[in-house]
């Protein structure tokens, strides 16, 4: 691998995990935190929905600035922004502010959010392609989600540890620790392989035209794009209200209130994604297809999901929700190579923002659907009920296997070469990265 490369690599691990530390360091007390500021249950999810509303009104925008001003810029104004977000949010218990307020406050996250999504991975790809670069993505992701678990599992218990003392002091280190993301993104992360180029501000509207075309064309027209992005509004949808839903439930079923207990349960979730990222790695050597690896993974997590909400033990409970995350560790790293695979370069960062606004469309109907539900009838019979949904992803990910072509096979020497389901018995078809015009014909 070329030194340039490895750089690459390097600086990619320290932006995504110390990113992912500082923001991780308040996800497992977030519902906690909204709960002490006032809020009930409903009003919590509502709060997050309005989060994830941000993330839909914002990604086309934020994507434009991607695809013309340059990832770097993007992701830098991420940082800005949510620094922003999260002294609103602490500013806004200590006044007493209401749920509006912390609507608000959670829309300007859900801008923070969109500057990141899909630019430092798009900054990634194609500043490994112009390096030269001819590994497996697949291992790189992989790498990254380990990086960015081990950073959760440390926010996570550091976080849960300073709730003891305030709830709201993990969202002030939060703040503190962007700085040092700022400043290495700011020396480290050019835009390799890609040209920024300028954006008149009176051309705002034409370009997100422009956007939202590509993302039809080279996104929801391609057969197999369209599929994963279907399946992530389903999965996403119920994953969202899932990830901030265990909190107050685990407590329940515990029959303690401590908030370094969800500190320590978000570290096992760590643990429990980091395992899923190495599954990736070595279950690639004996099975050569994306999709096969999606299957199972998704079956397993759809299973446990609602193991979780039928559960009447803090154990057994806590114990399923972690084989649902470690099955979601092993989705999430082949569905990126898969997507980055059919994806054109000067698309990428506009495609991945775009399945990342379906998932965050299916996140807001979850939140305040599930919510609705928790409130009426129990957390519990909210996971009954999301992984109950989560299983119609199966059926769209067998159709994206019957379709086959290059984005499914796993490139690399050891590929599928210790079992029959790897690349054996794959359909002729054309490649699904193929030209614009042959994507869509094959839609």
């Amino acid at each position: 691998m070329a030194s340039n490369a490895r750089q690459i690599i390097r600086t990619y691990l320290a932006i995504a995990g110390l990113y992912t530390f500082s923001v991780s360091l308040s996800w497992g007390i977030n519902t906690l935190f909204l709960l002490d500021a006032g809020l009930d249950i409903f009003g919590t999810f509502v709060a997050n929905a309005a989060f994830t509303a941000g993330m839909v009104a914002f990604e086309i925008p934020t994507g434009v600035l991607a695809d013309t001003r340059g990832r770097r810029l993007s992701f830098l104004l991420s940082v800005v922004v949510l620094a922003i977000g999260v002294l609103a949010y602490v500013g806004l218990r200590e006044i007493g502010g209401g749920l509006l307020l912390y609507c608000l406050a959670s829309v300007i996250l859900g801008l923070g959010f969109t500057f990141y999504s899909g630019a430092v991975e798009a900054w990634l790809v194609d500043a490994l392609k112009a390096s030269g670069f001819d590994g497996q993505l697949d291992r790189v992701f992989a790498r990254g989600q380990m990086v960015t678990g081990a950073a959760m599992l440390l926010g996570a218990v550091g976080g849960g540890l300073l709730a003891t003392i305030d709830l709201g002091l993990p969202y002030l280190l939060r703040v503190v620790m962007l700085v040092p993301v700022f400043v290495i993104a700011w020396r480290s992360m050019h835009d390799l392989g890609f040209t920024p180029r300028a954006l008149d501000l009176r051309a705002m509207p034409r370009e997100m035209k422009r956007v939202a075309g590509d993302s039809v064309t080279y996104g929801w027209r391609v057969r197999p794009v369209r599929l994963l992005m279907i399946m992530a509004m389903v999965r996403v949808g119920f994953l969202i209200w899932a990830f901030y839903a265990w909190q107050p439930y685990f407590l329940q079923l515990l029959g303690r209130d401590a908030a370094w207990v969800a500190g320590l349960i978000s570290a096992l979730m760590s643990l429990a994604m980091i395992a899923g990222n190495a599954v990736v790695d070595v279950a690639s050597r004996f099975c050569g297809r994306r999709t096969t690896l999606m299957l199972w993974a998704a079956a397993i997590q759809s299973a446990a999901s609602v193991a979780v909400g039928l559960a009447t033990s803090f154990g057994t409970a806590v114990a399923f929700f972690l084989l649902s995350m470690a099955a979601g560790g092993v989705i999430g790293p082949v569905k990126q190579a898969y997507l980055h695979h059919v994806v054109p370069s000067a698309q990428r960062a506009t495609v991945i923002s775009f399945d990342s606004l379906l998932g965050s469309a299916g996140g807001i109907a979850g939140q305040t659907g599930l919510g609705y539900l928790a409130r009426a009838r129990g957390i519990g019979a909210g996971y009954v009920a999301g992984g109950l949904a989560t299983v119609l992803a199966l059926p769209l990910l067998v159709a994206v296997r019957r379709l086959g072509g290059a984005a499914d096979r796993i490139a690399g020497e050891s590929a599928g070469k210790k079992a029959p389901c790897a690349a054996q018995g794959l359909p002729e078809v054309a490649a699904v990265d193929a030209t614009p015009r042959q994507a869509t014909e094959d839609a």
